[in-house]
């Protein structure tokens, strides 16, 4: 039953989400497009677009593409199954993981998170554009995005009026 597959990969994708969702959109893409063709690369990237427009957790990309798999049993087995299982085992972890507080090691694991986090939240937006089929201008906006964001203290709303401005304008 499709409902059950949803589940279990997306159960599985649960213990890797460092980073939140958007961290395992390449994944999510290998999983929903390549190995169970239940979306093509289109659908899964404007599920991603309308997920990122709609206000609310990055989670809500899984829920979406639970829903267009599998309809609202889909949405539900999805969503479920990316909150519950880390959730449960976080909870039933924690207080374990306090008592090591200050080893070396957990001291290394806690630094060794961020820079995962990062790498996949990166290789996600290298799978967004690439399925985007971005030209040379939208990969010009990117760029001067990211130096006028680190060179600035603009809020971000502004680099996205300034890409919207740029799409509605024929630009990228």
């Amino acid at each position: 039953m499709i409902v059950v597959q949803l589940f279990l990969e997306f159960a599985l994708l649960s213990f890797v989400a460092f980073g939140g969702a958007t961290a395992l959109l390449p994944e999510m893409h290998r999983v929903v497009v390549e190995n169970h063709h239940w979306l093509n690369d289109a659908t899964f990237t404007h599920l991603y677009a309308i997920a990122q427009a709609a206000p609310g957790p990055n989670v809500l990309v899984v829920t979406l593409i639970g829903w267009e798999v599998a309809g609202l049993a889909g949405a539900l087995a999805a969503t479920l199954a990316m909150c519950l299982p880390m959730s449960v085992l976080i909870y039933l972890l924690i207080d374990r993981w306090e008592s090591f507080a200050g080893k070396r090691w957990q001291k290394a694991i806690s630094l060794g998170v961020s820079p995962l986090a990062i790498g996949l939240i990166f290789s996600g937006a290298t799978l967004i554009a690439q399925a985007a089929q971005f030209g040379w201008a939208a990969w010009a906006v990117v760029a001067a995005t990211v130096v006028a964001n680190l060179l600035t203290k603009l809020h971000p709303l502004w680099f996205i009026a300034a890409g919207a401005l740029l799409g509605l304008s024929g630009l990228i």
